[in-house]
């Protein structure tokens, strides 16, 4: 059995936090980049506005 405390983690980029490795994210970790569905669609936006400039 793991350890919440041996998971890996990363830093969300949109809101600073971190967080842990899903099980659902074990086949992509190394592609996910954001914590939550939100944040990704928080930073697609960001981008079309930066891009609409």
């Amino acid at each position: 059995m793991h350890r919440k405390a041996h998971l890996p983690s990363k830093i969300c980029p949109v809101c600073q936090r971190p967080f842990a490795w899903r099980k659902k994210w074990a086949r992509v970790w190394d592609e996910v980049r954001y914590c939550s569905e939100r944040c990704r669609r928080h930073a697609a936006a960001m981008r079309d506005m930066d891009r609409h400039r």
